[in-house]
């Protein structure tokens, strides 16, 4: 028996066990999805999905496509993988049926959810809603007229690219509500509109000045993506960029200023039949142009808060609730005791007063700690406030600690409001030693403390001198220690040394490849490119643009930020111009990827500008 025979009677059936294993411990968490688009336009294709993630499926079931007319599918498809890990090897496969439909009717369409049978199971998937717009007015229009609004579109067309209409691209600011009391939250929120046919490629913008309010900003998702969204006649792809929480700081009628935003839009240049380069690439280019979109502003009536305020107010506005704990209510003298306040609700959290705890006036009294743990949710402010008053009882007995009060005023209802956590008796017993004050050093009265140093004073005997004969300078001993250090002093000297020379090496190294490298990476960009697999593209020149400019400026990975990046090329002596473009097709880069618009001649614009930046850094880098 050779030794392939062996081969083959020994690893086949451990391949096959192991693959019999895997195929049980994916079909053990089985899962069926269903995705479509949130909003589609009526009249145009969109696609439903649903994927499942074994192999073993029998009688898939579609739900009933109410106000849906399926124009192709169900079409099915299937994809496996296998990996090894560490010795582990996994394998998944995912079968996917996918319709291509259109809307028939407008308003918000509930699909239920699909079923299979897999595994001997009825499995069924998540339900869909899609909110089916209306199409553009401009559009609907625009049929009607067309004989005399093409010869427009041509000269626009002969003349090259055009201006980008305030209908177009436009940056909307709107609030949740324009009377509002002092304190009560307002949801601010900035919002992109561009429509489908604009190429918006970045934005930047600036803190709004808003000195009337105290700010908070939303938390918002670093992948910001583009939803579809029908607004005064039209449809428009919008995206949610900035949201602000205000509380107004004092009544009357304050104003939201009109804050100013600036879009990037890559136009489309027509070709010329006189430019050489148009006539042998046969590409169309493309030009950046800024926008200014300025916002309008927005007057918010503010309303004083009404009379009736307590002692126990402590400026909270909106919905609250407190509760309390204590560590213990049987303790002895001069041991600490723990009150826990714990204020929780929604509204101005940040922004509320410490409460007042009337403790009794033999007790030692810390300024309490405070633990701040709200967050946004929903545009409001939300979560709890703990406070943490450490007491200390210097007397036997029994003593009360009221219950705290807190008053707060409601929006919604107009008025005031007083909630208070529970009464607590505390039995406060003898200390160690029968005394009921000061049996502990630690908790010594702070008015005692100027007479510790006085009050005691301590006998001393002098100790017995003896003679030691043993001497250690000039011994062995002294003789080792004093060349030992230097010795390991030099041997670190030199593999420190040793270590630069080798960085020095790798260094140069790395900087003499980075353009070689980059060349690469570009050259996978491009093929990416004219297959039309947008993500995996910019996911390259992503990888290239920060790979070139981390080898070529000797940047550690874990350091390399647009601000290092920036700063380094200033050291280089780079122009500022490029320097520039270099953070500005960075953000491009970061951009594009969700932005919507013509994704062919963005993806040919970012891969020319790359080329072309990395050819001047190497021309101006030595």
């Amino acid at each position: 028996m050779n030794i392939s025979d062996i081969t083959k009677r020994v690893l086949l059936p451990v391949i096959l066990l192991l693959m019999t294993g895997v195929h049980i411990f994916a079909d053990d968490n089985i899962t069926f999805t269903a995705q479509a688009p949130q909003a589609v336009v009526l009249g145009d294709r969109f696609r439903i999905t649903y994927k499942v993630n074994t192999r073993d499926v029998k009688e898939f079931r579609a739900p009933d496509m109410k106000s849906i007319q399926i124009i192709t599918g169900p079409a099915t498809s299937t994809s496996s993988s296998t990996t090894i890990m560490n010795g582990k090897v996994e394998s998944s496969t995912t079968i996917t049926y996918t319709y291509t439909a259109v809307a028939t009717e407008e308003g918000e369409v509930q699909l239920d959810g699909a079923t299979i049978k897999a595994n001997g199971k009825q499995i069924s998937s998540n339900k869909l809603t899609i909110k089916v717009l209306p199409p553009d007015k401009t559009t609907q229009q625009g049929s009607q007229g067309q004989g005399g609004s093409s010869s427009g579109q041509q000269q626009s067309a002969a003349q090259g690219t055009s201006a980008v209409g305030n209908d177009d691209l436009f940056m909307l600011a709107t609030v949740d509500k324009t009377t509002v009391y002092e304190q009560e939250a307002i949801l601010l929120s900035f919002k992109i509109y561009a429509a489908p046919s604009v190429n918006l490629t970045s934005m930047s913008s600036k803190m709004p000045d808003l000195k009337n309010f105290h700010v908070q900003e939303v938390e918002l998702p670093q992948q910001k993506e583009f939803q579809l969204e029908h607004y005064n006649g039209r449809n428009y792809q919008t995206m949610l960029w900035l949201q602000y929480v205000l509380f107004p700081q004092h009544s009357g009628e304050l104003e939201i200023p009109a804050t100013p935003f600036e879009g990037t839009v890559a136009q489309r240049v027509a070709r010329s039949s006189n430019d050489v380069f148009d006539m042998f690439f046969n590409s169309d280019r493309y030009v950046e142009v800024k926008k200014e979109l300025n916002t309008r502003s927005i007057r918010i009536n503010v309303k004083p808060l009404p009379q009736g305020k307590t002692s126990s107010y402590y400026g909270g506005v909106g919905d609250f609730s407190i509760s309390s704990t204590i560590s213990s209510t049987d303790v002895n003298a001069n041991d600490a005791v723990t009150l826990r306040v714990i204020l929780s609700g929604t509204g101005n959290l940040k922004l509320t007063k410490t409460p007042e705890v009337k403790f009794p006036q033999d007790f030692d009294i810390y300024d309490p700690k405070i633990d701040n743990k709200y967050t946004i949710k929903g545009g409001r402010q939300t979560g709890n406030k703990v406070y943490e008053y450490l007491v200390v009882p210097r007397h036997a007995g029994q003593y009360t600690i009221p219950a705290v009060e807190f008053q707060y005023f409601d929006p919604k209802s107009g008025s005031y409001k007083t909630v208070k956590t529970d009464e607590y008796t505390l039995n406060v017993a003898k200390g160690q030693g029968g005394s009921d004050s000061q049996t502990s050093v630690a908790y010594v009265n702070k008015e005692d403390l100027k007479y510790v140093g006085q009050d005691v004073r301590f006998h001393s005997t002098p100790s017995v001198l003896k003679s030691d004969k043993s001497h250690f300078y000039g011994s062995l001993l002294f003789w080792i220690c004093l060349v030992i250090p230097p010795v390991i002093l030099l041997v670190l000297v030199i593999i420190s040394r040793k270590r630069i020379s080798d960085n020095a090496n790798a260094a140069k190294v790395r900087v003499r490849k980075a353009s070689s490298v980059a060349t690469k990476r570009l050259k996978v960009a491009h093929k990416l490119m004219k297959e039309g697999r947008k993500n995996e593209f910019y996911d390259e020149m992503m990888r290239a643009l920060s790979g070139y400019l981390g080898d070529k400026l000797a940047i550690p990975t874990a350091e390399l930020s647009k601000d290092r990046i920036g700063e380094t090329l200033h050291e280089r002596k780079v122009p500022e111009e490029s320097v520039k473009q270099v953070i500005g097709l960075l953000d491009d880069c970061e951009f594009a990827r969700y932005a919507p618009g013509d994704d062919t001649g963005r993806m040919d614009r970012l891969y020319e500008q790359a080329a072309a930046l990395i050819g001047q850094i190497e021309n101006t880098i030595r």
